[in-house]
């Protein structure tokens, strides 16, 4: 499962193929693209991954686990701390779905995240994202 994580927070690092990986991780029906429904599926999967106790709620502890693990997968693939608007580690920050800001994000609040991360990363708004989305300009 940590490949999901790894595969959304490498999209630009895809060797001259920006959303290269994460079209190729994230696509369920290999059909170049990836759907709503195909993010909001994988994005539970990611959510699963770092839900140690299995409550469906990421705790500071658990959410600082999965920060650190984006962090150094960032940092393996050439990225910097920001890595563009439509980079896919961003609409998982902390600060984005802790909605109610108090230290933990539920299930709840991280999958309620999913449609603005998803219109962020499709950026001719045609309701699928693949690799013309992550192009430069």
């Amino acid at each position: 499962m940590l490949a999901l994580l790894f595969a959304a927070t490498g999209a630009f690092a895809q060797q001259g193929n920006p959303g290269g990986h994460f079209v190729e991780n994230w696509d369920l029906d290999g059909d170049g693209q990836v759907t709503l429904a195909e993010a909001t599926e994988r994005r539970g999967d990611v959510f699963l991954t770092f839900d140690a106790d299995e409550n469906g709620v990421l705790t500071a502890e658990e959410h600082d686990l999965f920060d650190e693990a984006r962090k150094q997968d960032m940092e393996q693939n050439g990225m910097g701390h920001g890595g563009g608007q439509r980079n896919p580690a961003n609409g998982m920050l902390r600060e984005v779905t802790d909605t109610n800001g108090d230290g933990n994000v539920t299930r709840e609040e991280f999958m309620d995240a999913v449609p603005a991360w998803f219109a962020g990363m499709d950026r001719n708004g045609d309701n699928v994202v693949t690799t013309a989305d992550f192009g430069r300009g």
